[in-house]
């Protein structure tokens, strides 16, 4: 079953078509990569799932539904996580506080109870406390939690950004090149954990250079060169497909 589907989806910023007529779907519990030169519309296309932007034409259909230009945090409430290329961690905060932020996402807290700090807000924060602490350990990263993030290594900082992603308890994770400034150690765990979080039943797309890693972990993959796409298929089609290599290698 799809559980995301992309139906002839565009992007145009005045005369660019930064991403044009794209459509394919993403089964449920699978690890899908979407791949291409500098300029394919990768980024483009992950903003218009997760409603950074909304799309010139086509739609984004996740669980059946329609849901392109819906607003981020509205797409995040429906089970839709996502991080990025270029780290963001709140500065001035801890591991865990900054992985308790994504949780908080799911807090049924109102405004005026977590200002009055009433017994169910304080309940609430403890349990969202503990979940954060959870996954910290599931990412093998527990004895950071009082560390401040941004003074982590660059590897334990992208797995503190997936242990936030995953505290929103996604049905759907987008990972924007999790592999992005790490060395060849470091993007192996990354793989690891990915699939781990998969087998969590949380399905992934991904957007990644790294092509050992791509080939490794992803059930299939999407192919997009000027903002189209030019090949999907199982990773041993991609690495034959004559229009791939031609992208990537030059004729």
């Amino acid at each position: 079953m799809a559980l995301l589907r992309i139906n002839q989806l565009g992007k145009h910023f005045g005369g660019l078509h930064a991403v044009s007529d794209v459509s394919f779907s993403l089964k449920e519990g699978a690890i899908k990569a979407v791949i291409g030169p500098n300029g394919a519309g990768k980024t483009t296309l992950f903003n218009l799932i997760s409603g950074v932007l909304s799309p010139t034409s086509g739609e984004v259909l996740f669980h059946g539904k329609a849901i392109q230009g819906f607003k981020p945090y509205r797409i995040a409430g429906l089970g839709v996580a996502r991080t990025f290329q270029n780290i963001k961690m709140f500065a001035g905060m801890t591991a865990l506080e900054n992985v308790m932020v994504g949780r908080h996402v799911r807090s049924g807290a109102g405004f005026v109870a977590s200002m009055l700090r009433t017994p169910a807000c304080r309940r609430e924060e403890v349990a969202i406390r503990r979940k954060s602490m959870e996954l910290l350990d599931f990412l093998g990263i527990a004895d950071c939690a009082e560390i401040e993030a941004t003074s982590l290594a660059f590897g334990q900082q992208r797995a503190v950004e997936l242990a936030r992603a995953l505290a929103l308890e996604p049905t759907l994770l987008l990972l924007d090149e999790p592999a992005a400034g790490l060395n060849i150690y470091e993007t192996a765990e990354v793989g690891r954990l990915i699939t781990r979080i998969r087998d969590l039943g949380v399905t992934v797309l991904l957007v990644e250079h790294d092509m050992s890693l791509v080939m490794e972990i992803s059930d299939e993959i999407v192919v997009l060169s000027f903002g189209q796409k030019i090949a999907e298929g199982l990773p041993t089609e991609i690495q034959r497909n004559p229009e791939v290599i031609k992208v990537y290698l030059g004729e």
